[in-house]
């Protein structure tokens, strides 16, 4: 096997890729390309750093299906996938994040290599979402390793597991494969990005800089001087992470305006993109700055009565807040978040003097509603709540226009899939959704 006649036809794949997937291209040109040990790579990695490939592999793949591989490993990084897991279970994880990843680019028109799994139903929704809905035992190999945490054996690493090394072996080489290092794109801040080598990373998978001294150009391409290509790289660490991730977004971002400019990013990309790169307000932080900013005491310099003298001078006043509360309850809120969210809400009640009006609905008003609860008394969920139904919204708003209520705040915690009222109420309104969807009006936050 001709190891330069790889790295050809890796590039023109990447070729391929900037010419008519503009979009993908550009993400994968920012991911150096590394041969691998065969045994721990069976077929693809990547760390975030490197694009690590089985040259074997790679030979036994058509153009198009090399492009799909750069594609999905690329997407891995630009999506953060590596920085996301949080809570769960990685091997879980993993094969959400390939289940979100696939369906896009199969819907690109890329073609993917054999034993790839693509759930079509999962097309457009993000790993988050796809997670919990994966069967607990469902030990699916992954196509390709992902090499984020500290157990850097997942899909194809299964196959095969790198052989056990002294620590000073375990660093990777600083350049191998057909490693095409990108230019500085300008959000590095000035500083070396982490895919390129560094003197303060040795060991977390980086080389320090004299570690290619006195090597020739075809050591370096051939990885390892026994030609195996690179060893398994150290996991991430969590500035390497958080380092990586700002940097990917603005490579994500970047790549996305270029090629919607171009016309040439599908609307399945171009939707989830847009969705991931939508700021994550925190949402307790921005119920409570809403609630506290309109709770808040301040001085008033009306005219006294002139019994009291004809000087004015400032006092200190303290309003009362209506708060108007209104929960979907439909069925795609689960009772878990309905319980968070109104033990957030009865915590800020607690702390300011407002009253809280709550609303249960999906079609329609539940029976029983609205629950009114004073300054002085707790807020909690009635014991039955009945739901269910479709979705709308309307009830809610009619109900306090035909009660003259004029709330200082509406919030609304829904997935957003029902039906608004046409014309936005001159109160303010806040959207908590859960999901993707948009809402016409009033400020949304997103809840996931």
């Amino acid at each position: 096997m001709d190891l330069q006649a790889i790295e050809t036809k890796l590039a023109a794949a990447r070729t391929r890729l900037i010419l008519d997937k503009p979009f993908l291209g550009a993400l994968v040109l920012r991911l150096p390309m590394a041969a691998a040990d065969p045994n721990w790579c069976a077929t693809t990695a990547t760390d975030a750093r490197k694009f690590y490939y089985n040259p074997q592999y790679i030979d036994s793949l058509s153009m198009s299906q090399t492009q799909f591989m750069l594609a999905h490993e690329a997407l891995h990084c630009a999506l953060s996938h590596f920085a996301r897991r949080q809570h769960r279970i990685q091997h879980r994880w993993d094969l959400a994040c390939d289940y979100a990843i696939n369906p896009l680019l199969l819907d690109d028109g890329l073609t993917p290599p054999p034993n790839c799994h693509v759930m079509p139903q999962y097309l457009g929704m993000t790993a988050e979402e796809i997670y919990p809905l994966i069967d607990e035992n469902d030990q699916s190999d992954t196509i390709d390793q992902h090499l984020f945490d500290q157990d850097n054996q997942s899909g194809g690493g299964q196959q095969g597991k790198a052989p056990d090394k002294p620590e000073s072996q375990q660093q990777q080489s600083g350049a191998g494969g057909t490693s095409s290092q990108p230019e500085d794109d300008g959000d590095q801040g000035g500083e070396r990005p982490l895919d390129q080598p560094s003197q303060q990373r040795k060991g977390q998978g980086a080389q320090p800089m004299d570690a290619d001294a006195g090597r020739s150009t075809e050591q370096q391409r051939d990885g390892d001087d026994d030609g195996r290509g690179e060893p398994t790289p150290s996991p991430l660490n969590n500035d390497e992470r958080q380092t990586l991730e700002v940097q990917w977004q603005q490579r994500l971002a970047g790549a996305a305006q270029q090629a919607m400019q171009a016309g040439k990013m599908g609307g399945s990309m171009a939707r989830l993109v847009d969705h991931l790169l939508q700021p994550r307000l925190p949402w307790r932080m921005l119920l409570a700055r809403y609630m506290t900013a309109l709770a808040r005491d301040d001085f008033s310099y009306m005219r006294p009565s002139r019994r009291e003298g004809d000087a004015i001078l400032p006092s200190l006043k303290s309003s009362q807040v209506d708060i108007v509360v209104a929960v979907d309850t439909s069925g795609s809120i689960k009772t878990a978040e309905m319980d968070e969210f109104l033990s957030e809400v009865s915590a800020l009640k607690g702390q300011m003097r407002a009253r809280v009006t709550l609303f249960a609905c999906d079609a329609s008003i539940a029976d029983g509603a609205p629950w009114e609860f004073e300054p002085w008394e707790d807020f909690r969920c009635p014991a039955r709540i009945e739901g269910g139904g479709g979705t709308d919204f309307r009830p809610v708003f009619d109900w306090l226009r035909d009660h003259g209520r004029q709330p200082e705040l509406l919030v609304y915690f829904t997935d957003a899939q029902g039906q608004f009222p046409s014309r936005e109420p001159n109160f303010p309104v806040i959207w908590l959704v859960k999901g993707r969807d948009p809402v016409p009006w009033g400020q949304r936050v997103q809840l996931n």
